[in-house]
């Protein structure tokens, strides 16, 4: 089969499209025939060797939409998903053409999106889901979202799905204009004074929920937190470290909630996974868009444009 690898850390010149035996699969797992398989920063980072528990040589990859091929009888031929902290990283992931996993770890497609449409979800509505559950937000609470990148704009949708009051900030003029066109509440914000002001505009007590999706705010969300207020974050600054007000933490009760999907396995992972599905179908989340699907052959290059910073979700499709 055909599959990217890579045998060293540091350079993405180290990822190679290369001819490997198809894997065989062991008791109690599947093969699945990958279709589409979402391409994520920590994908990237992967290849860079910011993960120090992946081995070498490996095909990186961590989420996957594709068809059953071989394991229990119950999941022949089923189209299905997954994602989880294994692939890509303790195991050979999902940029190939097959790959092996856990039976319990893959579950049926949502069935109103495509091979495409469902690989980019997985690592993306995981972490919002996680994000948004841990930090307690569901009808009318009041909630930010700093960031609209493929994380932000799946929190943004399910926000909506919960029923909560949610807004964006975002830091360019025309990325706010572009999102209020299609309904959003959007605002621009430079400071941390500017960004306190514009959530106390929207929410007076200030917001129940913020979700930092960008690695660079946390100072700024604090005193913009109502009373018992929750902050969640997915990223840092690349050293690592913020500096965070904590007498303003603590008085206002506030609590910081750090999230990593790394954390949880495919079969942790399964379960988010059927929780989405079920709203892709009722309609509670709309089919995913902008969505540019590249083929294999173009797999270091599609990797290159995401650690350059492309906006649009990228999805390699293997067989093409």
């Amino acid at each position: 089969m055909k599959a990217l690898r890579f045998d060293r850390f540091g350079s993405l010149d180290a990822l190679q499209l290369v001819e490997t035996p198809t894997p065989t699969h062991a008791s109690g797992e599947v093969l699945v025939r990958v279709h589409a398989a979402g391409l994520n920063p920590s994908d990237v980072k992967n290849v860079l060797g910011r993960f120090p528990y992946t081995t070498l040589p490996r095909i990186p990859g961590r989420d996957v939409a594709g068809e059953v091929v071989q394991g229990p009888g119950g999941l022949l031929g089923a189209r299905v998903w997954a994602s989880g902290r294994e692939p890509g990283f303790l195991r050979d992931g999902t940029h190939a053409q097959y790959v092996t996993l856990p039976a319990d770890g893959v579950t049926r497609l949502p069935e109103n999106l495509s091979f495409a449409e469902a690989a980019a979800v997985p690592v993306p509505y995981v972490t919002a889901l996680e994000a948004l559950d841990r930090s307690l937000v569901g009808p009318g609470t009041p909630t930010v979202i700093i960031g609209f990148g493929a994380v932000g704009s799946a929190a943004y949708a399910l926000a909506l799905a919960r029923g909560a009051r949610a807004s964006v900030a975002v830091r360019r003029a025309e990325q706010a204009a572009a999102l209020r066109e299609r309904g959003a509440d959007a605002f621009v914000f430079a400071e941390r004074e500017d960004f306190t002001a514009q959530v106390r505009d929207r929410f007076a007590d200030g917001a129940e929920a913020i979700f930092d999706t960008s690695g660079f705010h946390l100072p700024a969300t604090i005193p913009a937190l109502a009373a018992g207020g929750r902050t969640a974050v997915i990223a840092a600054p690349p050293d690592g470290h913020e500096r965070v007000p904590v007498l303003d933490l603590y008085r206002r009760g506030g609590t910081l909630i750090g999230v990593n999907s790394l954390l949880h396995d495919t079969v942790r992972t399964a379960g988010a996974l059927r929780t989405l599905a079920g709203l892709f179908e009722s309609g509670g989340l709309r089919v995913p868009a902008g969505i540019v699907e590249r083929p294999l052959l173009e797999g270091q290059e599609a990797y290159r444009d995401v650690a350059d910073g492309a906006t649009a979700k990228v999805v390699l499709t293997p067989w093409n």
